[in-house]
């Protein structure tokens, strides 16, 4: 993949050597994320952070990398602050705010939006999630994280195991995952929630197609007895046409601590891609395993700054000149590793 100047819209852009790639940066990144050292290398750079949908995470997770990288953010949050509200098409808003920004990430509802939005833009385009399409950067950073806790163990991605639990449907995180780890060999994956809301056929017949072994299950606790990963996602209330269908599915395949050490190996991971519902009737990732050591849902988010920094470095064609644009940092942070 030649990423300078390319727009990063779908995992199906990705071959497992971009993946290194973006990896072996997110690498190089680490000491700038964590506020060790400091460059400038975007300096004068604008990103337009362009977000329809409502966002916390992956909103402030772009714009801080970009920040770190010594670039500046300007922000659209819901239709109801943009000229979109007033008629305004996605072609004429991606010619016009392209005009304004030399990178720009953008969440819209709709998905295939932010494609259509690309194909106007005049500068690269990086998708934050369209619809219950797909959701790139999240992917990459959660099989970051995945490469990351397997490495402490001695072991890769290749032959991972892997349970993906809740609103399969719906949830793009896991779409994108799933699409990204076809890239790898061996896996297993065990695809676990009701009927309605099962995996896409079509991705589910592209891992079988290239060798994975996918089960499709709904039943909780055989299906996260033996595997390395528990994936668990929220009940995407707002795809659905009524929070009363929502609420059919609402609070299923709950994990808490005591489900988990009954029935999961001792050093299975745990993760989200947040935010994980805490309200009394879902709370699909329990509270009570805040203080276990195998929760990596706040690691996902801390290797979040990294890989979209290594997006930007690599799309704005700056990777080169991240170290010689930096200096120490000199004040105290006060931060705390987790």
């Amino acid at each position: 993949m030649q990423f300078a100047g390319s727009h990063i819209l779908s995992i199906s852009q990705f071959e497992r050597a971009d993946v290194e790639r973006v990896f072996a940066v997110a690498d190089n990144m680490e000491p700038y994320a964590r506020r060790r050292r400091r460059t400038r290398v975007l300096d004068g750079a604008i990103l337009g952070a362009m977000f329809f949908e409502p966002s916390t995470r992956t909103r402030v997770s772009f714009g801080s990398a970009f920040n770190l990288l010594g670039g500046e953010v300007r922000e659209t949050t819901g239709f109801e602050q943009s000229a979109i509200a007033k008629g305004e098409s996605l072609y004429d808003t991606a010619r016009v705010l392209s005009g304004y920004s030399d990178v720009i990430a953008m969440r819209h509802p709709v998905s295939g939006s932010v494609a259509e939005f690309a194909a106007a833009s005049r500068v690269p385009v990086i998708n934050g999630g369209d619809g219950s399409n797909e959701h790139p950067s999240q992917a990459l950073l959660d099989l970051y994280t995945i490469k990351a806790e397997l490495a402490g163990r001695g072991r890769g991605v290749d032959r991972l195991r892997i349970a993906m639990l809740g609103d399969l449907r719906y949830g793009r995180t896991v779409h994108s995952l799933c699409k990204l780890l076809g890239l790898f060999e061996q896996v297993q994956l065990v695809l676990v929630s009701p009927t309605e809301l099962r995996m896409p056929a079509e991705i589910v017949e592209t891992l079988k197609a290239r060798g994975h072994e996918v089960v499709e299950s709904d039943t909780l606790e055989a299906s996260i007895s033996h595997v390395d990963i528990v994936y668990s996602t929220r009940l995407q209330e707002e795809r659905f046409t009524t929070r009363e269908e929502a609420d059919l599915y609402r609070g299923r395949f709950r994990l808490n601590q005591s489900i988990y050490t009954a029935h999961c190996e001792p050093n299975t991971v745990i993760m989200h891609p947040l935010p994980r519902d805490s309200r009394e009737n879902a709370r699909e990732l329990d509270d009570d395993l805040n203080d276990n050591p195998n929760l990596a849902i706040f690691r996902q988010t801390d290797n979040g700054l990294l890989v979209r920094m290594a997006l930007f470095a690599l799309v704005l064609d700056v990777v080169d000149q991240v170290d010689a644009c930096s200096t120490p940092v000199t004040w105290y942070t006060g931060r705390r590793e987790l």
